[in-house]
Parts: structure tokens; C-alpha cells; sequence
């Protein structure tokens, strides 16, 4: 769980709210849902090792000691399930929202990988496969290229074109999400080891591993012996048709060893790389199962997620500034705090943001604390100013300086475009 500096909350929130925005511009609302969920709506979602990250809350007062009933929430994805059954009068027959919020896993810390870290998630529930995958896929990979992030590989697959390989193979059907755990670990930790896992828990899945790697038209035609093998390379062959002419500046592929270790997922599935990154920075798919087990209904949903702690550090930030301000007004002497004070209000009222010096240092190093800060230009008056009806405006990256009349401040820095 880490701390943010000012300038580090800065650049965070400009990817954000380029995130939004592109978010927005398909339709998708904001939704907002409570840091903690009951134990029970998170349990049994995420897999046999997620299952193990979730974050639990110890019983409070009288039943301080007791099992605990409460979780933080693990992701983005059951909160939205539960929120659809409990509200359906609400969010309609089709609904797509998108939340950018914190998680929480109990994992252990490592480089990229945090105890808290922030997930960008749009989805959309209502809808069946195919128009609303495509919209996800696409609503991702523009907002990768909205902060600077393109060329991108889009690798598709299904979690039926998995089933029907493992149907294929002979391998008991209740034990595919053990394999399905251990093939989501394929590009991490490499086919010899996932095959040394799969061996310890009893599963000779050496054959499955070499046709998943192996010749694209041998996979097929084993796929095609059976119904979920179809219906699954039915279902990548027609995201991947539309998509592919869409999306910016980025290729589609299939990927048939891709897994995504999640429990819920039950169709087409998706990670979006990009050149400089070894892991996935936008992943999601279809989990059509997941608000039937709140709703006592089927209702189909797929969604979406951008791994944004990954892709802030690829993005490089045209102007690190600590602060918001974009004036600093210096304060010459004691006699001039409330001349200082009434000028930061004017141009506030303008629409500047501004600071007033708040030290008591001297001129020189109060410029400096605003050049340290980012803040491009201050305003100085002085004995002789004030008796002209002038101010400074000084340029901290230049160190050009002008003299303007106290009413046409204002506009001189709007001018400037320093609003």
C-alpha cells in the first residue's frame, strides 16, 4: 500500500481522466460501490488462489474474535454482480458502466504487485456475445491510445475453445479449474514449470500443453470434434472478424493458451499488450454466470479492466508539476499580505488557479519554492509597482519578466494560456 506525492497524484489523475473521457465518449455511467462486501458475495469467485488473496475484515465489538463476515473488495467485476440483482429496476434491461476504484488482495508485495492498487473496469450486462465484446475490446484499446499507448497486440481466445481441449484430452471436466490456474501462469513462468505444476496435482497435461503451442490448423481440427471446441472457435473467429478492422493502430491474434485464471468467465476472454511491457495491461471477457449466482437469473455481462498501475509508468507525462497552481503571487513585505491576498482572489475569480506565498522569506526564494514546484509564473509588485498601478509577471522557465497594468492581469495571463 504506497503513499502519492502531489506531483505523483498529478500525473495518476491526467491518465485517469483521459481514461474517463474515452470511457464517456461510448455511452458507458460511472458506478460507485463500497470499499467492503459481505465474505460471502466475494467467496468462491475468483478461483482457488484468489480465493486466498481476499482481503478479510476481523468482527468488530462484541463480536470481536469471531470468524470474519466482512471482505475488501477483491475487484471491480462481483460488486457490479451483486449491484445488478439487488438494483434491476434500476440499471435497466442493458446496462454498461465503467468504475475506476482501489482493491485490495492480500498478496504478498513485489515489484508490481501491491496490496492496494487502483482497477479501470467498464462492462456491460444485458447483453449477449458478440456486439458488446467488441465495444469492450475497443473502449480499451482506445483509451490505451488516448494516453499514448499504441500499437497493441489483442489476444484473443474463449474459455469453451479450453474446455473442448480438455474435453479432448480425456481430463475429468471437474477438474478444469485447476488447469485453467495453472495455464494462466504460462507466460510467467513457462511451459516446463505449468507442466511441473499440472504434474503435482495429478494431471498428465503434457499432450494439452503441446497442442496449445503447436500447429494453429492440428489445434483446430482437434477443437472441432467437439461441441464446445466449435461453438468456442466460433465465438474468437467473430470478435476477432470485428475488431480487428477497429481498433487503433493494434493487431488481433488468437491465443489459445490464453486462460485468465478468474473462476467466473465462461466465453470469449482477452489481453491487450503493448510494446515495453511483459505483462497484460488490459484484460477481461465474457462471464455470463457470475449475476445469475445474485439474481437467480441469467443475465449475460462481459467486461473489461485496464491495469493502470502498469500502464502509468509507460506513460510519460508531458509536464511533472507538483502543484495545481499555475500563478504564485509573491508577497514583497509584511505590508503587502493583503494587497497579495486581494490579487490571488481576483485571478481566482478568473478562472487561474493561484497560489499566494504563505513563508516569510525573501522574494528570491520564494520564486524559487514556485520554479520547485512547477508553478510557471509569478507575480510581483513592489514599492515602486504599487505606485504605478503596475505588476511583475515573471516567467520561471525563462526568467522573462513583463510589467502589465494591475486591471489587465488577468487577461495577460490568459493570454499566456496559463489557466
Amino acid at each position: 500500500m504506497r503513499d502519492f506525492l502531489p506531483a505523483e497524484v498529478r500525473a495518476r489523475e491526467e491518465v485517469l481522466a483521459t481514461v474517463r473521457g474515452v470511457f464517456e465518449s461510448y455511452g458507458f455511467a460511472p458506478l460507485q460501490t463500497p470499499a467492503a462486501e459481505r465474505l460471502e458475495i466475494l467467496w468462491g469467485r475468483y478461483g482457488e488462489e484468489g480465493d486466498q488473496l481476499i482481503f478479510k475484515i476481523a468482527q468488530r465489538g462484541a463480536k470481536a474474535g469471531e470468524e470474519p463476515d466482512l471482505a475488501l473488495r477483491y475487484d471491480l467485476t462481483v460488486p457490479l454482480a451483486r449491484v445488478v440483482a439487488e438494483y434491476p429496476g434500476r440499471v435497466g434491461r442493458i446496462f454498461k458502466r465503467y468504475q475506476i476504484a482501489p482493491v485490495w488482495r492480500a498478496d504478498r508485495p513485489a515489484r508490481g504487485r501491491f496490496r492496494e492498487f487502483y482497477q479501470c473496469d467498464v462492462d456491460v450486462v444485458g447483453a449477449g456475445t458478440g456486439l458488446a465484446d467488441t465495444e469492450v475490446v475497443l473502449v480499451l484499446t482506445d483509451a490505451l491510445a488516448a494516453v499514448g499507448l499504441k500499437g497493441s497486440e489483442v489476444r484473443v481466445n474463449s474459455r469453451r475453445v479450453l474446455r473442448g481441449l480438455i474435453q479432448s484430452f480425456g481430463i475429468d471436466p471437474s477438474r478444469e479449474a485447476e488447469v485453467l490456474t495453472a495455464l494462466d501462469k504460462l507466460d510467467k513462468i513457462g511451459a516446463e514449470a505449468v507442466a511441473e505444476e499440472l504434474a503435482t496435482r495429478g494431471l498428465a497435461a503434457a499432450d494439452l500443453l503441446e497442442a496449445l503451442t503447436g500447429p494453429a490448423d492440428d489445434l483446430r481440427a482437434r477443437l472441432a470434434a467437439s461441441d464446445d471446441g466449435r461453438e468456442g472457435l466460433a465465438e474468437v473467429d467473430r470478435l476477432t472478424e470485428l475488431v480487428a478492422p477497429l481498433v487503433q493502430e493494434a493487431t488481433v491474434c488468437f491465443s489459445p493458451a490464453l486462460a485468465r485464471g478468474l473462476g467466473y468467465y465462461t466465453g470469449p476472454i482477452f489481453e491487450v499488450y503493448v510494446e515495453g511491457s511483459a505483462s497484460a495491461i488490459a484484460s477481461g471477457g465474457r462471464y455470463d454466470g457470475l449475476i445469475g449466482l445474485f439474481a437467480g437469473r441469467d443475465v449475460p455481462a462481459v467486461g473489461g479492466s485496464l491495469g493502470i498501475e502498469r500502464i502509468i509508468p509507460l506513460v510519460e507525462a508531458a509536464e511533472q508539476r507538483e502543484s495545481p497552481a499555475t500563478v504564485l503571487v509573491a508577497v514583497w513585505d509584511e505590508g503587502s499580505r493583503p494587497d497579495a491576498l486581494a490579487t490571488a482572489s481576483e485571478l481566482r475569480a478568473a478562472g487561474i488557479p493561484t497560489e499566494v506565498y504563505l513563508g516569510d522569506d525573501r522574494v528570491g526564494e520564494q520564486l524559487g519554492y514556485a520554479a520547485s514546484r512547477g508553478i510557471p509564473l509569478a507575480v510581483l509588485r513592489g514599492p515602486r509597482e504599487r505606485e504605478q498601478g503596475l505588476v511583475t509577471v515573471r516567467d520561471l522557465r525563462t526568467r522573462a519578466q513583463t510589467s502589465v497594468a494591475e486591471a489587465e492581469l488577468a487577461g495577460y495571463i490568459k493570454q499566456r494560456g496559463a489557466t
